[in-house]
């Protein structure tokens, strides 16, 4: 195939499979905010991916600011920028949801050029602040180099630390949405909206906390997209066609539905991209998941909702 070897072609495999994971951890954890939101609410965000680069600029802050006041703390900064990246995302959306959301609910269009407007104002407040070019953060030591299974397979050690962060936001997600007394409230807030407010939800402040959570989450996502690639002004738009299609394809409010999702277009494109070009990729893929949509239009899981 191609004039490669078995050994060769397994080895292809198992690092465009590796570098698929790398991508599927960082659309699981934008898809992860993006399907609280969406899921619950209905509302499409288009500036989501603004808020992923809130997060990746946060780190970069964070990063220039250690090395010049306290170049000793400089491998210990990231999980304190992470949590940073988290709370300002989280703060700002909360603000985003009183300010504006809260008054175009069940208005599915008018939340889209709502937030497509939103999201061309962020990139402008980016482009004014930080400039127009790409920026990258210091990374520590531990986050540098890679781990060598066998000679012919490099698998980098940043790459290794985002799915292993992936892992523990989702189990945190999965926490919060399953076993805690809020993510009922949620639950009880998605499936049946009205009665939940007749037994005392305040559906209100659900609403505002999940929209928030979701843009933290996208946080997140921003400041581990600093360990992979730089950052620039555009960033979040480049993902946010793949994290729309990520919750669509999995089905809206599901979170195992999300991470099958995520899981298998991050595949899919990254073992294409090494046989062809890159847009050819992403054409195929997404002939693929319209084709799935039209058997499956609620996406691969879905959930009962009374309406």
């Amino acid at each position: 195939m191609g004039g490669y070897t078995l050994t060769e072609l397994g080895s292809i495999f198992v690092m465009q499979g590796f570098a698929g994971l790398s991508l599927f951890s960082v659309l699981l954890l934008m898809a992860l905010g993006l399907a609280i939101i969406f899921g619950q609410m209905g509302v499409i965000n288009m500036a989501h991916g603004e808020f992923m680069t809130i997060g990746a600029y946060t780190t970069v802050m964070f990063s220039v600011l250690t090395a010049k006041f306290a170049p000793g703390f400089i491998d210990y900064y990231f999980p304190f920028a992470m949590l940073v990246s988290f709370l300002i995302a989280f703060g700002i959306g909360y603000f985003v949801e009183f300010a504006m959301i809260r008054h175009l609910y069940k208005r599915p269009l008018d939340t889209l050029l709502a937030t497509w407007g939103l999201s061309l104002i962020m990139q402008q407040i980016f482009r004014s602040a930080f400039g127009a070019r790409e920026v990258s953060a210091t990374l520590p030591e531990w986050l540098l180099g890679s781990f060598q299974p066998t000679e012919s397979i490099d698998i980098p050690l940043n790459g290794i630390f985002v799915m292993g962060l992936t892992v523990f936001v989702t189990l945190g997600v999965f926490y919060f949405l399953f076993k805690s007394r809020w993510g009922l409230r949620v639950r009880a807030t998605t499936q049946n909206r009205i009665m939940a407010g007749a037994v005392g939800i305040n559906t209100r402040l659900v609403d505002r906390v999940s929209f928030a959570l979701g843009c933290g989450i996208a946080g997140i996502a921003g400041a581990a997209f600093t360990t992979i690639t730089s950052t620039g002004p555009t960033t979040g738009t480049l993902y946010i066609v793949d994290t729309f299609l990520v919750v669509v394809f999995g089905g809206a409010a599901s979170l195992f539905g999300t991470i099958a999702s995520a899981f298998s277009i991050a595949q899919a494109q990254s073992i294409m991209e090494f046989f062809m070009t890159g847009s050819m990729a992403k054409v195929l893929t997404l002939l693929t998941i319209i084709g799935i949509l039209m058997l499956r239009p609620e996406g691969l899981f879905s959930i009962k909702v009374r309406k």
